[in-house]
C-alpha cells in the first residue's frame, strides 16, 4: 500500500513536472539565449514562475493537501531555494570541470540542464519528506 501510495505520487509529481518544465525551462532558456540574462537570472527565472504553479499542483493534485498553512508555504519555499541553489550551484562546478574547453553559453546550458535534472531529483524528496509531509498516511 505504502510503495502504491508513493508510485502514485512520484507519477504525479513528474506529470506536474512537465507543466513546470514547459514553463519554467522555456523561460530560462528563452531568457539566457534570447534575452541574455545572465546565467542565474535565467535559472532563477525557472523557479520564480515554475514555483508558484508548483506549490499549488502539487498541493492539490500529487499530495492532496488541504491543509492552510503559512509555516508550510515558507517551509516550500526554503525547499525550492535549497534545491535550486545545491542543484544550480553544484551542477555549474561540475560541468565548467569536465567541459572547461567549451565556450561559456555551452557550458552554462549543459550546467542549467544538468541542474534542471537534479533539482527535480532533490526537490521530490524535499517536498514528500519536509513539505507536504504525512499526506499520503491518511489516505
Amino acid at each position: 500500500m505504502h510503495r502504491k501510495i508513493y508510485n502514485n505520487e512520484l507519477f504525479k509529481f513528474l506529470l506536474v513536472g512537465v507543466i513546470n518544465t514547459i514553463v519554467g525551462t522555456g523561460s530560462m532558456f528563452l531568457f539566457y539565449n534570447v534575452f541574455h540574462f545572465s546565467y542565474w537570472v535565467s535559472s532563477a527565472s525557472n523557479y520564480i514562475l515554475g514555483g508558484t504553479c508548483s506549490f499549488f499542483l502539487n498541493k492539490y493534485f500529487t499530495f492532496k493537501d488541504n491543509k492552510k498553512s503559512f509555516i508550510q508555504i515558507l517551509v516550500f519555499i526554503v525547499n525550492l531555494v535549497a534545491c535550486y541553489y545545491i542543484a544550480y550551484f553544484f551542477s555549474k562546478v561540475l560541468i565548467y570541470k569536465i567541459i572547461s574547453s567549451y565556450s561559456e553559453t555551452v557550458k552554462d546550458n549543459v550546467a542549467m540542464l544538468t541542474g534542471e535534472i537534479l533539482y527535480t531529483i532533490i526537490n521530490f524528496l524535499g517536498q514528500k519528506l519536509l513539505v507536504f509531509k504525512n499526506n499520503g498516511e491518511d489516505k
